[in-house]
């Protein structure tokens, strides 16, 4: 027969194959919008606390001051001494005497070094302070040499002269004027003057108010 065939064939249907591999790069394709998107999301940041701690610096500044000298005192003492001797079999009393005349400065004061991490508490909110301090002490007592002399030495005629007893009464003399700085009064002063440093010192630091407690 001639002229072209009535019976054209039809185009064959895509495979299976091929319809599953355009939809896994379809599908692929979204992915990848969606991770580039999701990659360029900004991370947020992590939970987080603040915590704050009071600063150890007004403790170590109240340690830097060791012994704090609040107060010192004049004092004079008359010491009369005798050295009683027996001669004789105690038939005989001998004696050999002094009178000191003696001047001496007393020292007071609070010695800080003794001061633990548990006795300064500072609040950094309220910025209030309480100190717990020693009790006041003695630094020092020594006599004025200067001023300080034998007002009179006497040796009875039988008896032996106490190359020690100058020394003997010195020694009394530092003791007594020693004991006459231990009052109420000059302890109270003491204190007194330690918390009026100490305050001027913490507030230096920052303190508002400032307390303080007594051993």
């Amino acid at each position: 027969m001639s002229g072209s065939d009535p019976y054209v064939p039809l185009p064959r249907k895509a495979p299976f194959f091929a319809l599953l591999a355009v939809a896994l790069v379809l599908i692929a394709g979204i992915v990848g919008v969606f991770a580039a998107h999701a990659f360029h999301e900004p991370v947020p940041p992590p939970a987080s606390s603040v915590e704050v701690k009071s600063s150890p610096t007004l403790l170590l500044a109240v340690r830097d001051l060791a012994r704090l000298e609040t107060n010192e005192m004049h004092f004079e003492k008359v010491i009369d001494l005798t050295d009683k001797q027996s001669r004789f079999f105690g038939l005989v009393d001998a004696t050999d005497a002094i009178l000191l005349v003696a001047t001496g400065d007393v020292t007071m004061g609070v010695d800080l070094a003794k001061v633990g991490d548990s006795d300064i508490h500072f609040d950094p909110v309220t910025h209030s302070a309480t100190m717990t301090l020693p009790a006041p002490e003695i630094f020092s007592t020594t006599l004025d040499e200067k001023k300080t002399y034998v007002y009179t030495r006497s040796t009875s005629t039988l008896a032996e002269r106490n190359d020690q007893l100058e020394t003997r009464a010195r020694q009394e003399a530092v003791s007594a004027i020693a004991d006459a700085a231990k009052t109420d009064e000059a302890t109270n002063q003491a204190k007194k003057q330690a918390e009026r440093e100490l305050r001027a010192l913490a507030t230096a630091l920052g303190a508002k108010d400032v307390t303080f407690v007594w051993k």
